[in-house]
């Protein structure tokens, strides 16, 4: 990369978690400037939160197609846009940046609707841009090394797929102090999409059994539940899954798991061996061979490029979240420039989580609805 790119990004105003993370996950590689933004559709909230980040206030906007459009008319505009909205404006953010020729990184769930994230998904690839999708724990040395174990036939042919994601967040009754806000636009099907946790964190399990494992269901069988009253939406999800190979799996994820902070946990069980992940002990892989002993796995002393690609520190020092989040600015600034320079991408930035991954999660929401409304049938998952 002949410099940083230069980063505008639309939401993550003032109080906004995932905007600041995604400011530090950028910043941590120094391959990003931030350079212009639309925090807020409100021009006084936008004004103020980009004072706070020390933006330009000439490049500070409250309408984000008018971002789109001015940035693309600068010598110096944007190279690529971040979007951190609510889930209902993920689409049209994109196609206004798309459109401008800007490349993209957005938050997950890629839109409210399988239509949506098709169109995007065309979109991009028209005006071959880069749109990364930011599943996180794609980022992770060891979820690294453990694809690459996958993929090397490590743990031998497939047969069970089981992946779990409990938070217990949304637990209490809705207004209670602290959690479960009636106002909380995760608790608004009109702007979260028609899913709740299924979209949230369901999406999440669903890409990293599909990241790691290599294999993409083929059918489930799917119910979602309420158990807070007044909640328009769904706060847990359990799926079975059906594999083309004949593996079977299971899915569940709970945002009213009492007690669960943020445990997303993968198994695999291959006809050679089992392969273990929990994404709160991130510098952990555990991998037990059939009839052999339990094997633990750690960053720094695996061989292979893939989790030495995303390692910055050496062995028994701890890389965590907000790593795993810049490894994704890091493959995405990786993709970009090589586009930008006419170049192919580079081999080891080719594991990005992207817009076609979007497309799949927005799949399997859509089939998990379909399987709800039908009684909980059997239903085929678009491919």
């Amino acid at each position: 990369m002949q410099r940083r790119l230069r980063l505008g990004m639309v939401g993550g105003g003032q109080n906004g978690y995932i905007g600041a993370v995604h400011r530090i996950a950028a910043r941590l590689d120094d391959h990003y400037d931030l350079v212009a933004g639309a925090l807020s559709s409100d021009p006084a909230r936008a004004a103020s939160s980009a004072a706070e980040i020390r933006l330009d206030p000439s490049r500070s906007y409250s309408d984000y197609q008018e971002m789109a459009r001015q940035e693309a008319a600068r010598p110096d505009g944007i190279d690529v846009v971040t979007i951190v909205t609510p889930n209902y404006l993920h689409a049209p953010v994109a196609r206004a940046f798309l459109g401008a020729g800007i490349h993209v990184i957005c938050d997950k769930p890629l839109a409210i609707s399988l239509k949506e994230g098709q169109e995007l998904a065309a979109l991009a690839r028209q005006k071959n841009r880069v749109f990364a999708l930011t599943h996180t724990y794609t980022g992770y040395p060891m979820v690294r090394h453990a694809k690459a174990l996958v993929e090397a036939g490590d743990l031998g042919d497939l047969r069970l797929i089981q992946v779990e994601y409990s938070q217990d967040w949304l637990a209490a009754s809705i207004g209670s102090a602290n959690t479960g806000a009636a106002d909380d636009w995760h608790n608004d099907p009109l702007r979260s999409g028609p899913g709740g946790t299924l979209a949230d964190v369901g999406t999440h399990a669903y890409q990293l059994a599909q990241f790691i494992s290599g294999q993409t269901p083929t059918q489930l069988l799917a119910e979602l539940t309420t158990f807070v009253p007044g909640r328009p939406i769904d706060d847990h999800v359990q799926v079975m899954l059906r594999y083309a190979n004949g593996a079977r799996g299971t899915l569940w994820a709970s945002q009213v798991a009492t007690g669960s902070e943020n445990a997303l946990r993968l198994r695999l069980y291959g006809s050679k061996a089992q392969l273990s992940f929990n994404q709160e002990n991130p510098n952990e892989l555990w991998i037990t061979p059939q009839s052999g002993n339990a094997q633990r796995l750690t960053p720094g002393r695996v061989p292979g490029a893939a989790a030495a690609h995303a390692t910055r520190v050496p062995a028994g020092h701890p890389e965590g979240y907000m790593e795993a989040f810049a490894q994704l600015y890091v493959d995405a600034a990786l993709q970009i420039a090589a586009i930008n320079a006419g170049q192919p991408i580079p081999e080891a930035a080719r594991w990005l989580t992207d817009v076609n991954d979007g497309v799949a999660g927005m799949a399997f929401i859509e089939a998990v609805i379909r399987s709800h409304k039908n009684n909980a049938q059997w239903t085929d998952i678009a491919q």
